[in-house]
């Protein structure tokens, strides 16, 4: 009998049955609702209704037309939709299928416009499982070990990140900025130094806001060195953080943008931006791909920028962002090991330690499992598993928060007094 590879572990053991909304319908009957949004995908809601008639539309017209053989209208009008959101300067589009390959057309790009080698990531972040992206993957060594070598030409710098420093945020940053100039100084020189590429929050490596003025520094050296700033929006684009991309939580604007997750509302495809001007210094022949722009997967990004926009989902996940961290905030203070509340918008987390400070796993997968007893949907991530991350869609209630944080406070009680038992 054939399976699935063993190597999939599951986070929960629902099987569904079908899905609307924020809810989840399981073959066993029960309901869920789902904080969890297939990982930061399902933008609008699971199946929106005017997401799945875009599809089913398109699905009887042209499934599959092949970009670089012939053109097809969704990639056209997804192209000029995207033209009404991207910052300004950012007129040049090329389409894959995932985040990964997304974010290797964009390193691939930075060396080819720049004639340089080398990438700088930052510690803890997340760009894909494939061997480039992996090679600039910090968030855990799951995701780049067992297969080396890797790409070389990657160089990490810290983050950062004031918890685990057990510093103030100022403090962090100065630190961070001063590292990357020592690295700059040490390691690679601004004249091999191709891009930087960052998350404005870091997704599998701990939910954790990229600051402002850290960005602002990254910013600065680009502009100073020639280097191009590759913000990789995979999973905060698309309104995620309550603005439409991440990094307009800061003054900065990328050189290269990376779209992906909620782009299609669960349809694969990913985008890269740039200027014309960049885009123009690649290799002729150097981007393409067999599935990338897939038509049903264009037309369903086209009906998710829409209902975004028409269903103002930006400034939904801007709100009910602020009333979900506050319900954790207030959870926080009567629990002691919830030891950091954080997050932007509709991505948000709990970091969980011990009485010692230490990161505490055990208790965010407790957490995490004692909550599909209670019908909620979670995830845990972070560099040493102690972080539960909270996705609801942006199409969430206030009804569906406040049953969301019921949930989570009750799964925190039992997944508590569960460890102190065992």
């Amino acid at each position: 009998m054939t399976a699935l590879s063993p190597l999939l572990k599951q986070a929960t053991p629902v099987i569904v049955d079908r899905a609307l909304g924020s809810w989840i319908y399981g073959t066993d009957g029960e309901t869920y609702l789902d904080f969890t949004t297939g990982i930061g995908v399902t933008s609008t809601g699971h199946c929106h209704p005017r997401v799945v008639e875009a599809a089913r539309e398109q699905t009887g017209v042209i499934i599959h037309a092949q970009y670089t053989t012939v053109m097809h209208k969704p990639l056209l009008e997804l192209t000029e939709a995207l033209g009404e959101v991207l910052p300004s300067g950012l007129d040049s589009v090329f389409y894959a299928n995932s985040g990964s390959e997304a974010v290797e057309a964009s390193i691939r790009l930075a060396r080819m416009a720049t004639g340089r080698p080398n990438i700088i990531a930052f510690h803890g972040g997340f760009h894909g499982r494939t061997v480039a992206a992996a090679s600039l993957t910090t968030a855990g060594t799951r995701f780049r070990s067992g297969f080396s070598p890797l790409m070389g030409g990657v160089h990490i710098a810290p983050f950062p990140y004031a918890l685990r420093y057990g510093w103030d945020m100022e403090t962090a940053i100065d630190f961070a900025l001063k590292e990357l100039d020592y690295l700059l100084q040490t390691v690679s020189s601004p004249a091999d130094t191709a891009g930087f590429i960052i998350e404005p929050v870091l997704g599998d490596g701990g939910y954790l806001p990229t600051p402002p003025r850290f960005l602002e520094g990254l910013r600065e050296r680009a502009d100073r060195h020639g280097i191009v700033l590759i913000v990789d929006e995979v999973q905060t684009g698309v309104g995620r953080t309550g603005e439409f991309w991440g990094h307009q939580h800061s003054s900065i604007s990328p050189d290269v943008l990376i779209t992906a997750k909620g782009l299609a509302s669960g349809f694969p495809i990913s985008a890269i931006a740039a200027s014309t001007e960049m885009m123009s210094k690649a290799w002729p022949g150097s981007q393409g791909g067999t599935y990338g722009g897939n038509a049903v997967a264009a037309a369903a990004a086209v009906a998710t920028l829409a209902v975004v926009r028409d269903e103002n989902l930006v400034a939904n996940a801007r709100v009910r962002g602020e009333e979900l961290q506050q319900g954790l905030v207030h959870l926080a203070a009567q629990n002691p090991l919830m030891a950091d509340v954080r997050g932007l918008g509709l991505m948000q987390a709990v970091e969980f330690r011990t009485d010692e400070g230490e990161p505490n796993p055990e208790l965010a997968a407790a957490v995490q499992q004692a909550a599909i007893k209670e019908n909620l949907l979670l995830l845990t991530c972070g560099g040493f598993g102690n972080v539960v991350r909270i996705i609801p869609a942006l199409t969430v209630s206030p009804d569906e928060i406040a049953t969301g944080l019921d949930r989570f406070a009750a799964a925190l009680t039992a997944a508590h007094a569960e460890l102190v038992n065992s």
